[in-house]
């Protein structure tokens, strides 16, 4: 069973990496080249690439942490109805009238939200756990003096990673909606 939840996590996670940053190259990318265009456009010499690359990470960073937060959702579909180490985790229905619910084979996102907005408090609830044992490690054992000298986008994102193989674990149980099943 933890060869599954290491093969479901190993897919999300590369999902994940690769829609996010993905995205928000793409964010930064238009950004930087609006806000090069506004200026007027100058001759690209070494000067103008140096700003240029600065603009581009400085909204990189931003639109990762949106991107990352939008890819969380549509990394989630991915994730149901495939076979791994003999497991696979399955989408159940609303119950009907005779209270059955039945398993949804073809997935769409609106039949995600429910299940996202509790796996995503689950995250939320996980990566808060790490943040504070990080914290306290920080504070016993470095100088920093506040969270935000050593926090940003790259560290929530391996938090984010790092809760998503816990998350994984504890959601059909916590999920009506999400089953583990034999394959």
């Amino acid at each position: 069973m933890s060869r599954f939840y290491l093969l479901l996590w190993l897919r999300w996670a590369l999902l994940l990496t690769i829609m996010s940053i993905v995205l928000a190259a793409f964010g930064a990318a238009f950004i930087t080249l609006f806000i090069y265009v506004k200026q007027g456009a100058a001759p690209l010499d070494s000067a103008v690439y140096g700003a240029l690359l600065k603009i581009f990470s400085f909204w990189f960073a931003l639109s990762w942490s949106v991107t990352l937060l939008l890819s969380l959702f549509l990394a989630l579909k991915y994730i149901f109805n495939r076979c791994y180490a003999s497991y696979k985790l399955i989408l159940l229905s609303c119950p009907n009238k005779e209270g059955r619910s039945d398993v949804v084979e073809l997935i769409g996102y609106g039949d995600l939200v429910k299940v996202w907005r509790k796996w995503l408090m689950l995250l939320i609830w996980l990566v808060v756990a790490q943040m504070v044992i990080a914290f306290v490690g920080m504070k016993l054992f470095s100088n920093a003096v506040t969270l935000f000298e050593w926090f940003n986008i790259y560290i929530l994102y391996l938090f984010v990673i790092m809760g998503g193989y816990f998350s994984f674990m504890i959601l059909s149980a916590k999920c009506k909606k999400v089953k583990v099943v034999k394959c």
